[in-house]
């Protein structure tokens, strides 16, 4: 399987995987007014699909290490429930966060789950997995913090604009997301580190497999009993456009290619600094809504300045927890 052999690939692979986690909503955006638990079908199908491909492609390519067929039938089976674990848990952390931003608004929901699970997750795994400097790593995701707190602050300045209420149930939503996403990463750490382990290709798929079996229990609620908004049903998927299916499988795919390329680098880097370099994402989130979406048009000088600090602030975050990397 191919595997980075240099810390500049792998630290290559991160930046990537950022890029394409903060990219994949962009193909809801494209669907304009469709109800995200329609769109989540095939979101999670498209995931499926690239890891599978990935697995048998990239992930049986090369012979210095056993290729992905012969690694997932060999790793402990413990190794396989972790990996599933990982994904159910990601998908309802996943659909809680769309929901929280639904009720509460990008402001609130997204520092909140975002912060929560950048802190829970790298010191889960990094008790899992103790690899890198602790200092730069704990510098690192301080900022990573104190970024999101400026992604929050632009956000709110829009918010102020239009005087939109805000809720108390967002906010919990928000935090149930954010615990539920911080704890995903340590069962990927545990699957990748102990007894025969599973390679980041194996991991991948079994965690697609485990986010679609939480798919099928939390989606089909969802949209029976939405926490936001009116039930949709099944024959309103059948009836909606190619176009809409199509978006929502390349979402999945770009989701997918992010996530396989943070656990491939991982296997360098080690879970905790790949992880979160990997939760950067609202860093490219942020500049599809400024440079694309033209979210701040007209907005006022204080979310300008907010939005500059978040981008210096992720930068600079990159930087420490790249430098935690210790061979």
């Amino acid at each position: 399987m191919y595997l980075p052999g240099t810390f500049s690939a792998a630290l290559a692979l991160t930046i990537l995987s950022t890029i394409c986690w903060g990219s994949w909503a962009n193909t809801f955006k494209g669907t304009r007014g469709y109800p995200f638990a329609l769109f989540y079908w095939d979101y999670i199908a498209g995931m499926l699909l690239c890891f599978l491909v990935l697995a048998f492609t990239l992930g049986s390519f090369g012979s210095t290490v056993e290729p992905f067929s012969e690694n997932i039938t060999a790793a402990d089976h413990s190794n396989w429930w972790y990996a599933l674990l990982a994904g159910f848990i990601f998908n309802l952390a996943n659909l809680l966060l769309v929901i929280a931003i639904e009720i509460a608004g990008l402001a609130v929901a997204f520092p909140i789950a975002v912060g929560i699970a950048l802190v829970e997750g790298v010191v889960v795994s990094y008790a899992l997995q103790p690899k890198g400097t602790l200092l730069y790593l704990t510098a690192g995701v301080a900022l990573g913090v104190i970024a999101v707190l400026f992604d929050a602050r632009a956000y709110r300045s829009l918010s102020n604009l239009s005087k939109q209420p805000r809720s108390s149930r967002g906010i919990v939503v928000s935090i149930a997301s954010g615990l539920l996403m911080g704890t995903f990463a340590p069962f990927v750490a545990r699957a990748m580190t102990r007894g025969h382990t599973l390679g980041p290709y194996g991991v991948g798929l079994l965690l697609s497999v485990g986010a679609l079996i939480s798919c099928l229990f939390a989606n089909t609620y969802l949209m029976r009993k939405p926490l936001s908004g009116a039930p949709v049903s099944f024959r309103e998927y059948w009836a909606a456009p190619a176009r809409n299916h199509m978006l929502g499988i390349f979402g999945g795919v770009i989701w997918g290619v992010g996530g396989c390329f943070n656990l491939v680098a991982a296997g360098l880097l080690g879970v905790p600094i790949s992880y979160a370099i990997g939760q950067s994402a609202p860093l490219i989130a942020a500049a599809w809504g400024v440079f694309v979406w033209r979210e701040f048009a007209g907005a006022p000088r204080q979310a300008w300045i907010s939005l500059a600090f978040m981008f210096v602030c992720y930068i600079a975050a990159i930087g420490l927890i790249a430098a935690a990397y210790q061979k």
